[in-house]
């Protein structure tokens, strides 16, 4: 891992995100994925009209719409994008995406490490992974199984 003091690579800091990007296949299925079903606020598209910017709390996601679509099955497991909510949050996420056919990858309760909480991955249309967080879970709270969270 390069030296990780400040400033030692280089002559500027850094001070903050302008957005993120999430390459997608189409880009009005997903501004109905992310905007719909997720529920973040259109900011609305960029003016070459292949790019739309939706905002999350302090943050800007930019959808960018890939020129050559790819194929879902090909998804990179480990890269994914972690949206935090409430506990109630989380019930209401597992209860819409189940209302919605989205199938979950998986339902997590990480105890340990840098990002503890209760943890839900699925995929949106375009099969970029993606992650609701719960992080007010603990080791030795309740662990239902996403079956019984969405009949609750």
């Amino acid at each position: 891992m390069p030296n990780s003091k400040e400033g030692s690579m280089g002559t500027f800091k850094i001070e903050g995100v302008t957005h993120w990007s999430i390459p997608v296949n189409n880009l009005k299925e997903s501004e109905d994925f992310y905007g719909g079903l997720l529920g973040l606020k259109a900011v609305g598209r960029l003016s070459n009209n292949v790019m739309s910017c939706f905002n999350v709390g302090d943050h800007n996601i930019l959808l960018c719409e890939r020129e050559k679509p790819q194929d879902k099955t090909t998804v990179e497991d480990r890269v994914h994008h972690s949206f935090t909510v409430s506990p109630e949050g989380f019930v209401q996420a597992c209860k819409t995406l189940h209302e919605n056919g989205i199938p979950i990858v998986e339902l997590e309760y990480r105890a340990k490490g840098y990002f503890t909480g209760r943890e839900l991955y699925f995929h949106d249309p375009s099969g970029n992974r993606l992650e609701i967080r719960d992080p007010t879970w603990k080791k030795g709270m309740p662990e239902p199984p996403y079956e019984e969270i969405v009949k609750s």
